[in-house]
């Protein structure tokens, strides 16, 4: 018997304040430093005090805030524990939960000022932040579909089968700006007013999950954190497109947030808000998870659509585009995680809730994941025209180590790296577009003044040409091409004539590649060579290499007025290339020399220079 429309009910659940609540992040990233084994000392911590029916301990999504996990949250007064181990588990029931006291060794305490922050109001790192579509995660149970209800869950999709037609849905998410979260930006209700125009006996609305970028981990958090948010909107989408069928494709290498989301699916069946005539509104609708392997193309709308169908993940030419001939030659409509989390909220409250904030073009948050070089990593989300340089110094930290900033690459391995100039340009689509970056799905990796520009174009040119299907000559060729340019500029055999000619091939491949990977698969290299060709000049020229990263244009040696003989370089070179006796200055034999910096590391005495 379907009860999607008796939820008001059950919307109290979480309004009992006799009870302490400790929030404990259980997102991937708290578990890999111990949380799983915090929260179940938390419990028996409890269970031995008998206060069971005093304190509910709760694992939530990510708090947002990784590098100072595993972070704990003790409701209601707020209290934020962070870099928790189980042997605390103790001293925060008997200290906080029973006598009222903070512990004050675990607070989060600024590094560079000293300040201790007891609560995220305060805090550098959440500041500019303005958490909308992370709202629920650090909140809610993510497996508790009780606890979604009780934050307004499914009010969404209830006012759209009670007071909505399914143009009208369209509507609303077109007059929000709603743009997509996972690649160019296009505008999602104008994809799904193509898909409600499309004429077809069947058809689909997809949840793009193959998140695969280096170092990005939005949507997966989002999954473990909210996974409900996004089925209602993946639910709303099949509402709004006349869809009977959807999908959330997801890649197998994130078993925890394929877990939730097929626990949402499961419970969303139970409580009637999938299946048939939902809410006895007439409305059919059924949804499946299908499990990618990890094909770095399969993001590709075609390809994944390829590999829904059972065939192997290869683009395919558009037009037709997906909204007009897709699964099975049926209208089908493909979001990303993201995407499909903001129309619930825009739906409930109306297009302002979203276009209130951002610019005229760019409306709206984005999650990023901040990682890299910059003091404070973690999952951020933040009103889309903020600046590059908010989000480093102000939300990051800053630089590590008090480096300098060198540049950040931004929108996946096909996105492009922005340098210190551009610190101060908004953060949004058309400005990053500008800068030949783009927003993407929304990774962040800092780099600082130890890095090589040319090296880390060849890091991610080497990601997308490993990952490019292989269906269309200029990827599968030009990519290779380029990339054994970069290989003999890093080798210092490169010449000037060299960086012609990747900017020749880098036109070809964004011209004539058959999908957006190939066509931007260039991007990393045409926006190094723009803001630091005299890098590439540096090795090519002077085969020197000024990040002193590339390794056949480094060399090591030993400063003799530092070096008192302690032999502790010698005892690390695996070449057995440093010489001299004990107490007396040594030296590095070059013809031997790996330039493995082990004898850097071991040095204790600044002794050994890198030139």
């Amino acid at each position: 018997m379907s009860n999607a429309c008796c939820v008001v009910k059950k919307r109290k659940l979480m309004e009992n304040k006799t009870v302490t609540c400790l929030a404990v992040c259980s997102d991937s990233g708290c578990l890999s430093g111990g949380g799983e084994a915090v929260r179940k000392a938390l419990c028996e911590a409890i269970s031995r005090k008998g206060i069971v029916d005093r304190v509910e301990v709760r694992s939530t999504g990510c708090f947002g805030f990784c590098e100072q996990g595993p972070i704990i949250i003790a409701k209601p007064d707020e209290t934020f524990y962070v870099r928790a181990k189980p042997q605390d588990a103790e001293e925060i029931i008997e200290r906080h939960v029973l006598n009222g006291q903070i512990v004050d060794r675990l607070l989060y305490r600024d590094p560079d000022s000293g300040t201790v922050t007891p609560t995220m109001q305060g805090m550098g790192f959440y500041g500019k932040q303005q958490r909308r579509i992370l709202r629920r995660c650090g909140e809610i149970d993510p497996e508790n579909m009780e606890h979604y209800l009780a934050t307004d869950g499914y009010r969404a999709f209830e006012k759209a089968l009670k007071t909505m037609t399914p143009e009208a849905v369209a509507d609303e998410v077109e007059r929000a700006g709603l743009r997509g979260r996972g690649g160019a930006g296009f505008p999602a209700g104008r994809k799904w007013r193509t898909a409600r125009q499309s004429t077809g006996e069947r058809k689909f609305v997809i949840c793009n999950a193959d998140e695969g970028d280096p170092g990005a981990f939005m949507n997966r958090s989002l999954l473990e954190g909210d996974p409900h948010s996004v089925l209602e909107g993946l639910i709303l989408a099949g509402y709004a497109v006349g869809a009977q069928q959807g999908y959330v494709y997801i890649r197998s290498e994130y078993p925890r947030a394929v877990r939730k989301i097929e626990g949402a699916i499961r419970q969303a069946y139970e409580h009637g808000f999938l299946g048939k005539n939902i809410c006895g509104a007439g409305f059919d609708f059924d949804v499946e998870t299908r499990l990618g392997a990890g094909a770095f193309v399969c993001g590709e709308e075609t390809a994944l659509m390829q590999s829904i169908e059972g065939k192997r993940g290869n683009p395919i030419p558009r037009p037709p585009f997906p909204a007009e001939k897709g699964l099975w030659g049926c209208p089908t409509t493909i979001n990303n995680v993201e995407t499909l989390a903001n129309v619930g909220p825009i739906i409930l409250y109306g297009a302002e809730w979203l276009n209130s904030i951002g610019t005229e073009t760019s409306k709206g948050t984005k999650t990023f994941a901040l990682a890299g070089k910059v003091n404070n990593t973690g999952l951020i989300e933040v009103p889309l025209g903020i600046s590059l340089r908010e989000v480093i110094y102000e939300i990051g930290g800053g630089i590590q180590n008090g480096k300098a900033y060198k540049l950040v690459q931004i929108g996946g391995p096909s996105g492009g790296c922005v340098p210190a100039e551009h610190l101060d340009k908004p953060l949004d689509y058309e400005s990053l577009r500008a800068l030949g970056a783009m927003v993407g799905s929304g990774g962040l990796v800092v780099m600082d003044e130890d890095n090589c520009a040319v090296d880390v174009a060849h890091y991610f040119l080497s990601f997308i040409q490993a990952e490019s299907c292989g269906k269309c000559p200029p990827c599968r060729l030009g990519t290779k091409q380029m990339l054994d340019i970069l290989d003999r500029i890093r080798e210092g055999e490169g010449s000037l004539q060299d960086l012609k000619t990747l900017e020749n091939l880098a036109i070809v491949i964004r011209n004539g590649s058959l999908c957006g990977l190939g066509q931007t698969a260039p991007n990393p290299v045409l926006t190094t060579l723009r803001y630091f060709r005299a890098e590439y000049e540096a090795h090519v020229v002077e085969k020197r290499c000024p990040g002193r990263v590339c390794k056949p244009l480094i060399t090591y040696s030993i400063q003799t007025d530092r070096c008192n003989g302690c032999t502790l370089c010698a005892r690390a070179c695996p070449a057995e290339a440093i010489i001299g006796s004990l107490k007396e200055p040594h030296a590095i034999l070059i013809e031997k020399c790996l330039r493995c910096g082990a004898c850097l590391d071991a040095c204790n005495r600044g002794a050994v220079l890198v030139n």
